[in-house]
């Protein structure tokens, strides 16, 4: 598996982003996450911002793209693997190679009840500080 920075906008990130935009916005906490990802930027400019900041990797398997991960301000703020990928160890690939940048992450979002991605943090050690509540 390859991780890179992104560089270039392909049809096959746009389409690869489309689906884990599909994924996140009917899950519990998803939309906020994508409002806080976006802040003051449209949620369709989005992936150009990522880009442009160099703040997107992807990792593929030689022959087609199967995961992404957002990371900004050493905060991994979203990681997405397609989904005949996961439980591969592509996720965990993808935070390791962040790791051994120059700037590594200190810190990572995980939605609510996603115990794959907190089970991830934690198997590098990393602990849970803050949870956000929010009333309706």
């Amino acid at each position: 598996m390859n991780v890179t920075v992104v560089s270039v906008i392909t049809p096959e990130l746009e389409a690869l982003w489309g689906h884990a935009h599909k994924d996140v916005v009917v899950k519990r906490g998803g939309p906020a996450l994508l409002r806080t990802l976006c802040g003051s930027t449209d949620e369709n400019d989005l992936l150009d911002q990522v880009v442009a900041s160099k703040s997107l990797w992807a990792i593929d398997d030689d022959e087609q793209l199967i995961g992404f991960v957002v990371c900004r301000e050493q905060v991994v703020e979203a990681i997405y693997v397609a989904h005949s990928f996961r439980r591969q160890k592509v996720a965990t690939t993808l935070v390791h190679a962040l790791l051994a940048g120059a700037t590594p992450p200190v810190d990572a979002y995980a939605l609510p009840g996603d115990r794959a991605m907190k089970s991830l943090y934690e198997s590098l050690g990393w602990k849970a500080r803050l949870l956000t509540m929010r009333g309706a």
